[in-house]
């Protein structure tokens, strides 16, 4: 397992169906091991007030760790 449980990570491509978008911050919630494919993530996504927005699976490809050279920013959702 790359990430740990509970662990903030950054998503690697949009998600129109969630409306989310690459770059957006989420929290590992489980693991998917995976004999025949690759591993796979749960993350939920908060708004800034900490509200669950969104809840999905990726695979660990679709996902990276926060760098301490990043900086967190607030977008507006669209369509809520």
């Amino acid at each position: 397992m790359k990430f740990k449980l509970y662990q903030e990570v950054v998503l690697l491509s949009d998600i129109l169906e969630k409306n989310l978008k690459k770059g957006d911050i989420a929290t590992v919630i489980d693991f998917h091991p995976s004999k025949h494919t690759a591993d796979g993530y749960s993350l939920e996504v908060f708004n800034a007030l900490g509200d669950t927005i969104a809840v999905l699976t990726l695979p660990e490809s679709g996902i990276d760790e926060l760098k301490e050279s990043e900086v967190l920013s607030i977008r507006v959702l669209e369509n809520i």
